[in-house]
């Protein structure tokens, strides 16, 4: 606040008196939160939660204070008018054209009494993101199916069955055993999953299923209320700023596609998966009939039968392929690919973090250049699930140190970035390693493609450093990328061995692996109607404290876009966190934007793997130096058009789902 203060008070209008001296105060404040943040979403407690809440208000006044701030408006205004200025970097251009959208779209603008109202529905908006958050995390800790006869969990494997047991023991069932049980199910994410792809009891799937889509929203964690505000008062926020809803304010002002632009994209991917998914779907009928289950398939039997026609392509189960991904040689074979691709080399460096880790099973590593050996980024590696007390999904915590000149260390000319990667893997049983599954480890990719552009960025100011200040719908596209290699024969070659005997996975069984991405039309219609009613309750949606509405808006929008659509009286909504609590409101299409982006990118690595390997290191290197080196420096499609040459094409993203040839 003093730092502030003095700030506004300086006459000079020039980057080195206005940037550097916000650039410090936004990363203390923002070093300094986040660290409890993450504790809390890591180690979740009473206490935690009581401190976060009791600095809470103070942090969003002055997270207000400075963006309403204006005496810095009229400072940075004078600086983005100035002849000179003109000749600066982009990545300086970019940081003051952001930091004035962001302050405008933050009320800047508004007369005493407007902004009097703004700040009240703002705050009220940090108390019930983080309610909804809560709610979801104590529903998840609350629920628990307990299962004691063996004939109710046939067909689960044997890590189901222990990770059950051991869920059961945790909640006071000293006998538990994952042969005799009791197991206790529970309805966090990658629990969830991994019993409802195996468990055969159709009764007990059903009860599972609607215990998990309707998380979060009967009795004291009811979301559906705190949503309802949510939506509401960033309508209001909206109509006070002069626009017509929500996701014209933030969509379309610090996004790549218009709003228009986002609408046709997901109607050219709905009607591009509808047949496939209807075919999908009748294969899998006819699948269930022939082993004789002769019923009308319901949501909650799509992943048992959606797994059991996987087997059957591939001659071999999930769980068979557990074996083949032991995390240790997972990471390996991660990190060699990083090697290749983009000269770096990763290695361990538990030692520096001895004492300022937050659980036994975290990791710490380094990174450095491969030619020149200098460090380039730290990052740290959360990988199992901890369903009692850990956050559940998957994430990139960048706050730890962004890469900037100004904030550099006494003695160094620059500060490293430093991140964390969370996952939520099937965790070691036993003396085994995590063994994982296939989309566990399309999940680590995935996260270390987020990661990789938080460390090799070359910006050297926060604001524009890594994944900061790169468009929404764009910030997906490192990591999209990265899961690609899943499905890369060469890169599943160099970690994909029995943990045991060091027997590599079947020649056989890479092209099936490969020709298994096209079984994804029923999975692409679900992400579209995330991405649908995502944009319907931000742009045409008035609450009007009718809370039932929004569960409406969702079925209405499955009929058209899902297949199957959602059962009646579903309220998947209430633990929908990545438009309540992310930053994914009215941008949550941006996964399918940045997902047809990450294909083209990578069919620029298929037509050079089609040449030499000197050729995959040219594009790898014009990878790192454009997708990952510039961040939020540079408007993202000059970004995109620097390593392809051209603007995005759709066609890459439809073959690979095996929508078109």
């Amino acid at each position: 606040e003093e730092e502030l203060v003095a700030l506004e008070a300086c006459n000079e209008h020039s980057w080195e008196s206005l940037a550097i001296p916000l650039e410090w105060i936004m990363d203390t404040l923002i070093v300094s939160c986040s660290v409890v943040n993450h504790l809390q979403h890591m180690k979740d407690s009473k206490n935690l939660r009581g401190a976060i809440q009791e600095i809470e208000a103070r942090r969003k006044d002055f997270d207000l204070k400075l963006a309403q701030s204006k005496p810095l408006f009229d400072s940075f205004k004078a600086l983005q008018e100035d002849p000179n200025f003109q000749n600066s970097s982009d990545a300086q251009k970019r940081t003051v054209e952001s930091y004035m959208k962001k302050v405008i779209i933050s009320g800047v603008h508004l007369e005493d009494g407007q902004k009097k109202l703004f700040n009240q529905y703002e705050k009220e908006l940090v108390e019930l993101t983080r309610k909804f958050s809560d709610n979801i995390l104590d529903s998840i800790r609350k629920y628990g199916k307990l299962v004691t006869s063996v004939e109710e969990v046939e067909g689960l494997s044997a890590t189901s069955l222990a990770l059950a047991a051991k869920a059961a023991a945790s909640e006071g069932y000293e006998v538990a055993s994952p042969e005799l049980g009791p197991w206790l199910f529970k309805i966090d994410k990658s629990s969830y999953f991994r019993v409802m792809k195996h468990l055969k009891n159709r009764k007990a799937r059903e009860e599972l299923y609607v215990a998990y889509r309707n998380k979060a929203s009967t009795g004291e964690f009811n979301n559906t209320p705190v949503l309802t505000r949510i939506l509401e008062l960033r309508n209001l926020k909206a109509k006070l700023l002069g626009y017509k809803n929500y996701a014209e304010v933030i969509s379309m002002l610090l996004k790549m596609a218009t709003l228009d632009k986002a609408n046709e994209l997901l109607e050219k991917l709905r009607s591009g998966a509808w047949d496939g998914a209807l075919r999908e779907l009748e294969a899998l009928k006819a699948l269930a009939a022939s082993n004789g289950e002769n019923y009308e398939l319901m949501p909650w039997d799509l992943p048992y039968w959606m797994e059991r026609r996987r087997e059957a392509r591939l001659d071999m189960s999930e769980e068979e392929f557990r074996p083949f991904f032991a995390f240790p040689h997972v990471l390996e074979g991660l990190f060699l690919l990083a090697k290749r691709l983009f000269s770096i080399e990763i290695d361990a460096a538990d030692n520096l973090v001895a004492t300022s880790i937050w659980h036994g099973d975290v990791r710490f590593f380094r990174v450095k250049d491969m030619d020149t050996k200098e460090t380039l980024a730290y990052f740290y590696i959360d990988p199992y699930s901890r369903p009692l007390e850990k956050r559940g999904g998957a994430f990139v915590s960048s706050f730890v140190a962004k890469r900037s000149r100004a904030l550099a260390p006494e003695g160094c000319d620059i500060r490293l970035p430093a991140c964390i990667i969370v996952c939520n893997q099937t965790p070691p049983l036993g003396d085994n390693p995590s063994l994982m599954t296939f989309d566990e480890l399309k999940t680590l990719f995935h996260e270390f493609g987020h990661a990789l552009q938080h460390m090799l960025t070359t910006q050297e100011v926060i604001f524009v450093s890594g994944m900061q200040n790169v468009e929404q719908d764009a910030v997906e596209l490192p990591s999209q990328f990265m899961e690609n290699w899943c499905y890369d024969k060469d890169t599943l070659s160099s970690f994909a061995k029995h943990y045991k005997t060091g027997e590599l996975l079947p020649e056989s069984l890479f092209e099936k692996i490969k020709s298994s991405r096209t079984l994804r039309a029923i999975d692409m219609l679900n992400q579209v109607l995330l991405a649908a009613v995502d944009l319907e309750l931000h742009s045409n949606f008035e609450p009007n404290g009718l809370t039932t509405k929004i569960h409406e808006v969702y079925s209405e929008l499955s009929q058209k876009t899902q297949i199957p659509p959602c059962m009646p009286g579903e309220q998947y909504l209430c633990s929908f966190s990545h438009i309540s609590t992310g930053n994914y409101a009215a941008g949550y299409y941006g996964y399918k934007w940045a997902e047809v982006l990450s294909a083209d990118v990578f069919n620029g690595f298929e037509e050079a793997m089609l040449k030499d390997e000197k050729a995959v290191k040219e594009v790898g290197m014009r990878f790192r130096n454009t997708i990952l080196a510039l961040g939020g420096g540079m408007a993202a499609l000059d970004v995109f058009k620097a390593f392809r040459g051209r603007e995005p094409s759709v066609d890459p993203l439809l073959r690979q789902y095996g929508l078109t040839k």
